[in-house]
């Protein structure tokens, strides 16, 4: 494995992340586009600033996870699996570059949608 560019992967991605958080947290609180002054647009800018909301914290969420990686990468531990302590699938792995788990641990540790009929 590459760990240098694994390593530039996830700082660009780190880099992409905090941008993203950033931009939607400015355009929540609507430093270049204030509140307006009629109602019925007040709701429609309410109703942005939830999925901009949600746009921050997926970023943040991500972004965090991200750092994890680059911790684990500079302590020797990347790829290995925090569950079994196997190695993570390379695939896996360029799917998901800030992967913790093996697609097996991975998949016992999230909840699965019901079945549908």
């Amino acid at each position: 494995m590459d760990t240098e560019a694994v390593r530039e992967r996830l700082l660009r991605r780190r880099e992409e992340l905090r941008q993203r958080a950033s931009e939607a947290s400015a355009e929540a609180r609507h430093e270049g586009d204030p509140l307006s002054a009629d109602f019925a647009e007040q709701v429609t800018q309410r109703e942005n600033d939830d999925v901009l909301g949600a746009i921050s914290d997926s970023a943040r969420f991500e972004l965090a996870q991200v750092e994890a990686a680059l911790r684990r990468l500079a302590a020797g531990r990347y790829g290995t699996c925090a569950g079994c302590g196997e190695a993570i699938e390379a695939e896996r792995l360029a799917a998901v570059p800030y992967a913790d788990r093996c697609r097996t641990c991975a998949e016992q540790a999230s909840p699965r949608a019901p079945a549908r009929h």
